[in-house]
């Protein structure tokens, strides 16, 4: 993956405390960066905390770029000062160069995280404070690794740098807003929270797949053939689709493997409260797409846009689909308002526990929106507008895969009646379940659907994918 704003990529080090990736390879140059980047650090920690206390806003980015280049500079020529009256040479002008840019790049990058934002085989960094830092491997793994600052005011300094760097806007980090979430360059999801907490938090949540496609879920057991069918002939036959599951299961992931089945022609409207989908960032697959993020409002309270401004708004984009990138508030009405109302091939994701309990969270959220709609009305739309709920795994060993697949078919008061066309078999992998209705049915098998894949009841996991070719009876795709 690609490194945020140019920094210098490391590498891990056998044997090193709790695994913690080594300084860039300067040889006998590490302590001469050790030196200049926590001097340069801490004037510029203070310079930047005189100068907000003053004006009551974080420094700005062009300025805060420029001191610190300005500080680089001058801890280098005080160094080369004190060798000399020592006695000992100054640093050769192109290791004095490789410095300066290494401590810049630290500094100005992603500090003390970037090697873990390196690393591929890293999903989740946290910090609690400086110096509590854990790591959570795609295996499953957690380790506590080395501070990725020298104090909390460094680590709050390093996470307003990433917010100054990232995404259209810069977001606001201070007393006034501590509640912080954004995208990093990388697609990696990070929310950090300062003044309400007794130490500066921060969580990364790392998408390891930035573009999925149908073939990928198949291969990395996600999936198996069935289901791979089926959500081919979902998408075209232009389905109105939700994706439940925890936290970390690979929500967002799987719809974009969904998404991978869309014509090219389509033009995609994607909402979300931080960047994650990318599909606009993937423009073979998808050449027309707008992606809208909802804005915080500035210092004087106003300019605010939230995500049911936006959906309300994407209706009248022209879309071929809308794209709800994680349903948890009230924007939850205008979605299946407009599923309801004929805007057909709508996908969003959902926090769930299972495939039935995402008709309960979907009631839940709509009875906390300004509307206030009681379960029976909100239960009207979604038998009206929703077509099937995807529930996603998320196993102990970090294997994510499909374990349960719901029909609509209607709403009877306050229940949603639905078929379970898929359902958890012994290993919790979705099998084949409950008929799907003569309509679905019929619709699946206009747009390319084979009926005759659901006649296996067990599944078609033991031939499905890479993972079973290569006896890894886990499968499932790391984040």
């Amino acid at each position: 993956m690609s490194a945020p704003f140019n920094a210098l990529s490391t590498a891990p080090v056998n044997g090193h405390r709790h695994g913690h990736p080594a300084e860039p390879d300067l040889g006998p140059d590490v302590a001469v960066v050790r030196q200049i980047r926590r001097e340069v650090a801490e004037r510029l920690t203070r310079a930047s905390r005189a100068q907000e206390a003053a004006t009551q806003t974080p420094m700005p980015t062009e300025e805060r770029e420029a001191l610190t280049r300005r500080l680089i500079s001058e801890a280098l020529d005080a160094y080369a000062t004190a060798e000399m009256e020592a006695g000992r040479p100054p640093l050769r002008p192109q290791v004095e160069s490789r410095v300066a840019r290494t401590v810049a790049d630290t500094l100005l990058g992603a500090g003390g995280l970037q090697p873990w934002l390196n690393n591929p085989d890293v999903e989740e960094i946290v910090a609690n404070g400086c110096d509590q830092v854990f790591v959570r491997f795609s295996d499953a793994r957690h380790e506590q690794v080395e501070p990725i600052a020298d104090s909390d005011a460094e680590m709050v300094d390093l996470i307003r740098m990433l917010a100054a760097h990232t995404g259209n806007d810069e977001r606001r980090w201070d007393r006034a807003a501590p509640l912080l979430n954004l995208q990093l360059a990388d697609g990696s999801r990070l929310n950090a929270v300062m003044d309400v907490v007794r130490r500066p938090s921060l969580s990364i949540r790392r998408h390891r797949y930035m573009t999925m496609t149908m073939p990928q879920l198949i291969e990395l057991r996600a999936i198996d053939t069935a289901l791979g069918e089926l959500f081919r002939a979902a998408v075209r036959a232009r389905l109105n689709t939700v994706v439940g599951g925890p936290t970390g299961a690979g929500k967002t992931t799987f719809l974009r493997g969904l998404a991978s089945a869309i014509p090219a022609h389509e033009r995609l409207v994607t909402i979300e409260d931080t960047y994650e989908l990318g599909f606009d960032q993937d423009t073979a697959a998808h050449p027309n797409v707008v992606a809208m993020q909802a804005r915080e409002a500035n210092v004087e309270g106003e300019g605010a846009v939230d995500m049911a401004a936006l959906f309300r708004n994407a209706l009248r984009m022209v879309p071929s689909r809308v794209f709800v990138g994680e349903v948890r508030g009230h924007e939850v009405v205008p979605l299946l308002n407009a599923m309801s109302q004929g805007n057909d091939g709508s996908m969003s994701t959902i926090h769930a526990s299972s495939s039935a309990g995402v008709f309960r969270k979907l009631v839940l959220y709509a009875a906390a929106a300004p509307e206030r709609l009681d379960p029976a009305t909100t239960n009207l739309h979604i038998a009206e507008g929703l077509h099937l709920v995807v529930q996603l795994r998320l196993t102990e060993t970090g294997r994510r895969f499909v374990t349960s697949v719901r029909e609509v078919v209607d709403a009877d008061g306050l229940q949603v009646a639905s078929n379970e066309i898929f359902r958890p078999g012994p290993d919790e992998r979705a099998v084949p379940g409950a008929p799907p209705s003569t309509a679905l049915l019929d619709r699946l098998v206009f747009h390319g659907f084979d009926p005759a894949v659901l006649q296996r009841r067990e599944g078609w996991w033991a031939t499905t994918g890479g993972a079973a070719r290569t006896g890894n009876g886990n499968g499932g795709w790391p984040r």
